[in-house]
């Protein structure tokens, strides 16, 4: 069998749409972590109640899009703090047309700071898939405890930003991964739930790269998605 992957850039005459790889040839997953193997489930329980104090009804899917879309755009740095997120919850609340008043946005920081990790239910299947696996991910020094700590799955490769200079989507990380793998790029799986900061860039660099969208905020996009890690199943073995 075999895939599509999508070109990047302005085609000529000489050059298509679209490249296939076989799939026989992937021989290593790597997994963004945040929102795709851990999340904090009680971060938009937390909004909705603060803002529902404050006489706000706001929809449920429209806060998860909007959540969704803010925290694609922004720069994460690989430690935050208090003052990147009263900005960030600034631009979240502007784009539900709430205006962001200071004390609003604190009251924001303090309910949603410092919530617990949690692993996704489905990251079970990780334990299944037969392939080795990896991470490649925006994270600061604690990303290898981290992970220990809330995934029970030996990974064999951890290629984290703070630690290799190198935040995505910066091509170089994702390069470190076929110097440590000793493999070529179509032999390569990248999994993560950002299209800007995990699909292009691995793409782009002939990998094949998987969307996860597990609430279904992407349907219109043309790369290829799954809304669960149990769809790796029969992916790897179709």
């Amino acid at each position: 069998g075999y895939y599509l992957s999508w070109y990047f850039g302005r085609p000529n005459k000489k050059q298509t749409r679209s490249i296939l790889y076989p799939l026989t040839m992937i021989k290593g997953i790597f997994f963004d972590v945040a929102n795709t193997l851990l999340y904090k489930p009680a971060v938009y329980e937390k909004i909705t109640e603060v803002l529902s104090e404050h006489g706000f009804d706001v929809d449920r899917d429209e806060l998860l899009y909007k959540h969704k879309l803010i925290s694609d755009l922004v720069e994460f740095p690989d430690q935050t703090n208090e003052q990147f997120y009263l900005q960030f919850n600034a631009q979240l609340l502007l784009s539900m047309g709430i205006e962001a008043t200071p004390d609003l946005i604190l009251e924001l920081f303090k309910k949603c700071t410092y919530l617990a990790w949690e692993p996704f239910g489905d990251t079970e299947a990780l334990h299944s898939l037969g392939v080795p696996c990896g991470i490649i991910s925006n994270w600061d020094l604690n990303l290898r405890s981290r992970l220990t700590t809330h995934l029970n799955t030996p990974f064999t490769w951890v290629l984290g930003s703070m630690e290799n200079g190198f935040r995505k989507p910066d091509q170089r990380l994702f390069l470190k991964i076929t110097e440590q793998t000793g493999f070529e790029p179509e032999e390569i799986l990248v999994i993560g739930d950002s299209i800007r900061l995990d699909i292009i860039p691995a793409v782009k660099l002939g990998m094949r790269g998987i969307l996860i969208d597990r609430i279904n905020l992407f349907p219109n996009t043309q790369f290829e998605r799954i809304k669960s890690l149990h769809d790796l199943q029969a992916i790897l073995n179709p």
